[in-house]
């Protein structure tokens, strides 16, 4: 991170791209799993304008120069998909409750709120900072991961720190059954 500017309530969140000088105005980068418009670029310095419900919801507001972020370039429709579904959008954030090394991997346990528990399941997904996860344990709120070498040499783990505030994404299909079956019961069906 290169810089964060409040402004009017919001701010303006500055970052060194790899792929930047690739991007145009207008683009969706995710930032620590939260989708941001691009909204200035210079070379591959590119600057997002937050608004102040993306940082009262987010993690965003807590980033210091120097921190590293995860970044991901939106999907082309014509891309292969070969992952979870994840769409940037950021539902809470919870916090890094452990992170130990275990052998060449990483223990991580990540404590999330009350609300978001209903939609994690044993060996399902969650999106923690944009890295799409497999839950290996769900004890209520308390979610265990295990973390690969490269997955962890190539994020923001790799700099993390228990206490530290991360960006939840739940699984969207648990989202959408949830929301389904609260309409089928409320039409008495």
């Amino acid at each position: 991170m290169v810089g964060f500017t409040p402004i009017d309530g919001g701010a303006r969140l500055t970052l060194d791209i790899p792929f930047g000088s690739e991007l145009s105005l207008g683009d969706s980068v995710a930032v620590n799993g939260c989708c941001l418009t691009v909204d200035a670029l210079d070379g591959n310095r590119v600057s997002f304008d937050l608004l102040s419900q993306t940082i009262r919801v987010t993690s965003l507001g807590n980033l210091k120069p120097g921190s590293l972020v995860n970044l991901e370039r939106a999907m082309s429709a014509m891309d292969r998909f070969g992952g979870h579904f994840v769409m940037g959008h950021v539902d809470n954030t919870g916090t890094i409750a452990a992170l130990e090394p275990v052998g060449q991997d990483h223990r991580l346990e990540v404590r999330i709120p009350d609300e978001l528990a209903r939609y994690c399941i044993d060996k399902g997904s969650i999106t923690i900072d944009g890295i799409s996860l497999t839950i290996a344990n769900l004890n209520g709120t308390l979610l265990e991961f295990w973390i690969t070498p490269h997955t962890f040499g190539r994020t923001n783990l790799q700099d993390a720190a228990v206490g530290q505030p991360v960006n939840l994404e739940v699984d969207m299909l648990a989202k959408y059954v949830e929301k389904l079956f609260t309409a089928r019961e409320s039409a008495g069906i």
